[in-house]
This record gives C-alpha cells, sequence and structure tokens, in this order.
C-alpha cells in the first residue's frame, strides 16, 4: 500500500514546479501584456469614446508598454521604470524571493508582493498579490543586447 502512495508523492512534487533561482531572473525585461489593459480595451468606456479620446488612450498604453523595463540586478535588486503624475521615473527595488516563487519588492518602503507564474530564457509571467484581486498577469520578454 505505501508503494501505491509514492508515485503519488512524486507527481505532487513535480506539478508543485521548483522554485525559481534569482540568477534566472537576471537581466532587462520588457512588458509585453498585461491582463488590466485588456480589460480597459474592453470596458464600454474606451469602446464608445471617440476618435481624439480612443487615439490619446490607445497612445498611453504603447507607452506604458514600452516603457515598462524590470532589470533584475546583482545583489537582489531591481532597477524599473514607474509612472508618477503622468511623469515616467526609474527606481530601485530590493528583492526577496521566497522557495514558493512569490517575489517581494521592497521600494521606498512600499512592498508589493508578486507570484511568479512563468520563466523561461525569454519570458517572464508575473500575478501580483494584493487586497484587490484581479489586477492580472503582467508578461514580460527578455530584452537581448
Amino acid at each position: 500500500m505505501n508503494l501505491i502512495n509514492i508515485p503519488a508523492l512524486i507527481l505532487f512534487f513535480f506539478l508543485q514546479g521548483s522554485p525559481v533561482q534569482m540568477q534566472e531572473l537576471l537581466g532587462k525585461w520588457q512588458l509585453v501584456h498585461f491582463d488590466g489593459i485588456d480589460r480597459i480595451r474592453n470596458s464600454p468606456q474606451f469602446r464608445s469614446a471617440n476618435p481624439t479620446a480612443l487615439a490619446d488612450m490607445q497612445a498611453k498604453i504603447k507607452n506604458r508598454l514600452e516603457n515598462t523595463i524590470y532589470q533584475f540586478v546583482e545583489n537582489d535588486s531591481l532597477l524599473f521604470t514607474d509612472f508618477q503624475n503622468q511623469r515616467m521615473i526609474q527606481k530601485k527595488a530590493k528583492l526577496e524571493l521566497s522557495p514558493e516563487n512569490i517575489l517581494t519588492i521592497n521600494s521606498d518602503g512600499q512592498i508589493r508582493k508578486a507570484k511568479i507564474v512563468e520563466v523561461t530564457d525569454s519570458k517572464l509571467v508575473l500575478e501580483p498579490i494584493s487586497d484587490s484581486p484581479g489586477a492580472g498577469k503582467l508578461t514580460f520578454e527578455k530584452i537581448i543586447e
């Protein structure tokens, strides 16, 4: 009977995935997709906007995607672009990565958390953890320099 449980346990641990290592994150990553943007594009306000307002919103979305870069560097640090008052600024944060693949980002005393859903040599998918669920996943592509 114990022999039957061993394959089940092996399968359980295999499906849990292995912990992500900080080395896998090093480099620059550009945001290419954000589920929250899809919700905006599908909203009644977006769909019924006049052509000028629609073009303005599309330009802001494009700008946000093109300029959201996460650069993971040695010493468990993150350099990233952020937007404050419609202006783009550079920030630095300290990182922690748990064995459960939870990334904790501490920037200027503000703590943000995200689950690493997927990481490959060219793709990184994060799912923010917050009190207001449903923000959606962020998909990044690695920038090859």
